[in-house]
Order: C-alpha cells, then sequence, then structure tokens
C-alpha cells in the first residue's frame, strides 16, 4: 500500500512540510518542518511545528525519521525541536551536509570548533542508500545542484525532491549558492526523470505562479511533459543557459543569513553565550 502524505504550507516562507505514514504500521517520517522566525524581532516559534505533532498525535502515528531533504537557506528547521519532542526518531540528512558546513564555518567564521562532520544529525544518508518506515521501502536519491547536500526521498511511489524541483509552471530551484551548479542540477532532475511516469512527486516550495492556488503535488510525467525550465527535449546546454540567467537576475532570500546558521546545525540555535541569549552573525559585504 503507498504511503499516506499529508501536507503543511508554511504561508512565510511558501515552504511545504510533509507527514508521511505507513498505513499498515503507521510508523512515519517527518519530512522538512519549519521552525517559524521573525526577523524583525529575532524570536523564534514553534506554531508550524506545533500543526505536525498535532497530526502526528491525533494519527497515533510514531515518528521513526525527521529527514531534511537538504540545508534551506529559506526558512528554518523545526527538526531539532520536533525532535525532542518525539523520542527515538532520528534527525537525518544527507553525507553532502559536510560540504555544506565546511563551506558555511569559513563564511560565517565560525571557528575551528565548529563541527563539520554532520555530527548534530543522528545520521546521514548515503547516496542510495535505503531503509524501511514499517512496510514502506525509502531511498535516498542524491540531487544536488541547488546545494551540494540535497537528496530526494523515493518512499513507495511517492517522491520528496526538496528544492530541486518546483511545481511543472514553476520550474526548477536557483543554482547560485555556493556549492550550486545548474549542470549538476540538470544531471539530479534526468535521475529522478527516469522513475516510473506515475511517481507522485512532492514539492518542497510553491509560490503560486500566476495567483494560482497553492500546490504541493505533481507527477513525473507532468514534470517532464510541462517543467518551464526542463522538460522532455532540453539539453543540458539549454537548461544551463536558462538557469543561470534567471539566477543573476534574484535577489538573496531574505532569511538565508540565519537560516543557513541554524539549518547546519541541524535547526539548534547557537550556544548561549554568558548572559544566556543565543546569537547569529550578519557578515558584512559578504554577498
Amino acid at each position: 500500500m503507498p504511503p499516506i502524505v499529508t501536507p503543511f504550507f508554511h504561508a512565510d516562507s511558501w515552504t511545504w512540510t510533509y507527514l508521511v505514514r505507513d498505513p499498515e504500521s503507521n510508523q512515519a517520517m517527518i519530512v522538512d518542518p519549519v521552525l517559524d522566525f521573525d526577523a524583525k524581532s529575532g524570536r523564534t516559534s514553534t506554531h508550524s511545528a506545533e500543526a505536525v505533532l498535532g497530526a502526528v498525535r491525533d494519527t497515533g502515528a510514531q515518528v521513526a525519521w525527521i529527514l531534511e531533504t537538504h540545508a534551506h537557506a529559506d526558512h528554518l528547521s523545526g527538526g531539532h525541536w520536533l525532535k525532542h519532542q518525539l523520542p527515538g526518531a532520528k534527525l537525518a540528512i544527507g553525507t553532502g551536509i559536510r560540504t555544506v558546513q565546511k563551506t558555511f564555518q569559513k563564511i560565517f567564521n565560525l571557528g575551528e570548533h565548529f563541527p563539520v562532520d554532520g555530527s548534530q544529525f543522528d545520521h546521514l544518508f548515503q547516496d542510495h542508500e535505503q531503509f524501511q518506515v514499517g512496510t514502506l521501502p525509502v531511498t535516498v536519491i542524491p540531487t544536488p545542484g541547488h546545494t551540494n547536500d540535497s537528496v530526494s526521498y523515493l518512499v513507495d511511489d511517492a517522491l520528496f525532491v526538496g528544492d530541486s524541483l518546483f511545481m511543472p509552471d514553476g520550474g526548477t530551484a536557483r543554482c547560485d549558492f555556493p556549492g550550486g551548479s545548474a549542470a549538476r542540477l540538470y544531471q539530479s532532475i534526468q535521475r529522478l526523470y527516469a522513475l516510473p511516469a506515475d511517481t507522485r512527486v512532492f514539492v518542497c516550495h510553491d509560490y503560486g505562479p500566476d495567483g494560482r492556488p497553492f500546490q504541493c503535488q505533481t507527477t513525473i510525467a507532468a514534470q517532464r511533459a510541462g517543467n518551464i525550465h526542463v522538460r522532455d527535449g532540453v539539453t543540458e546546454a539549454e537548461f544551463v543557459k536558462v538557469r543561470e540567467a534567471r539566477d543573476a537576475t534574484l535577489d538573496m532570500p531574505a532569511l538565508i543569513l540565519p537560516s543557513v546558521q541554524i539549518n547546519i546545525r541541524a535547526g539548534a540555535l547557537p550556544e548561549p553565550e554568558r548572559n544566556g541569549v543565543s546569537y547569529l552573525k550578519l557578515p558584512i559585504n559578504q554577498f
């Protein structure tokens, strides 16, 4: 039986979070949870994560995994908070997080004491690693390009693609962050396009192009037929030209500086200083 997928939309960052349940065992995984953050005040809250936790409790789901598709640059992760509410759940990401940590350790001057081995997470997935959620098989598919650490999770017939693909009328994610590569993203997407046509595709973001209602689910067939950036027949060179030209026009994400600092820590805040307050860094003239 295919997984039961419950989506949650975080309107402030246009982010989709998913509770994915095995209908036979009721074991579950959570994909890309959000920690609310008010940039004006510097305050965090757990309203969005609490909604996911409420669904877990309402369904009686036994959460085995809290999964990140990558270290997001547009929202703070709620993974650390949820892990502490769900005893036994493992917080995991792909092994590429080590490269991302090394990059941003230098950018934020975090010092040699900051771990860049991914140890902030309970588990680092190898490319193509397989595991189970109840009776459901899960495969970790490497999809770098948007970031070095991007992975997608294939759960039976359901594919969680992070930022690699948006809905077909939204195209694909940008590739101009440190470690990004439009050519690598194209190659990653071709790997996804080799999956069965009826595979359900669940995106991490949707911006409602042209005012349409926000959506989270499509299929491999729909992506191959109609993705505005990388449908069937588009060559790697054509995609790279379009993607890089578009990236050159984009502003930095509003929350990239706080988000990355938190997300390379697996959603944990920096250690409080002597006054008991956690602080984030703001690099000047770095980007």
